[in-house]
């Protein structure tokens, strides 16, 4: 799990976890959460006002709000999960699955960091090589630049600050 800014009280959070059985999810309230099947057959999404939505295999995925309630049932067996999470207040995410064939460039923003996790392939970045499974927080300077390279993919989550009075869509 990385946190951010310090422990106990987050602006977001990125975890990848096992679900083994059907249950509640917990609630976040003033937050937004988008989750991504990894690995197994896949689970569905019930949610108290009546919605279902089911994530299926290959990376079958759903944004939802934290405070909404909602249970899994898995299809066939355990699953795992990347699961985003942010306070809608205070942080601007996207959540971006994207190939990695070659180079690929990024520039330093005011107030953003990017979260690469790998779900195929290998990564090499300044800090090392990333294979699949692992993750890596990029935190750049306005101005600068970071060139990662490989093959493969990633889901890649763009983290920025809320302008301070910025409403929320």
């Amino acid at each position: 799990i990385a946190r951010f800014p310090v422990e106990g009280c987050w602006h977001w959070r990125v975890s990848v976890a096992e679900v083994g059985s059907d249950g509640p999810f917990s609630l976040f309230p003033g937050c937004e959460r988008e989750i991504v099947l990894l690995a197994g057959q896949g689970m569905d999404l019930d949610f108290a006002d009546g919605e279902t939505v089911r994530l299926a295999a290959p990376h079958g995925r759903l944004r939802f709000a934290g405070e909404r309630a909602v249970g899994a049932c898995l299809v066939e067996g355990p699953t795992i999960d990347f699961n985003l999470m942010w306070k809608r207040d205070a942080i601007d995410a996207q959540l971006l699955h994207r190939p990695l064939v070659g180079s690929m460039l990024f520039f330093g923003e005011p107030g953003v960091n990017w979260v690469l996790y790998v779900l195929a392939g290998q990564v090499h970045t300044p800090a090392g090589v990333l294979d699949a499974g692992d993750a890596a927080l990029l935190r750049l300077d306005v101005g600068q630049r970071q060139v990662i390279e490989g093959g493969g993919e990633l889901l890649l989550a763009k983290l920025g600050a809320r302008p301070v009075g910025a409403g929320v869509l």
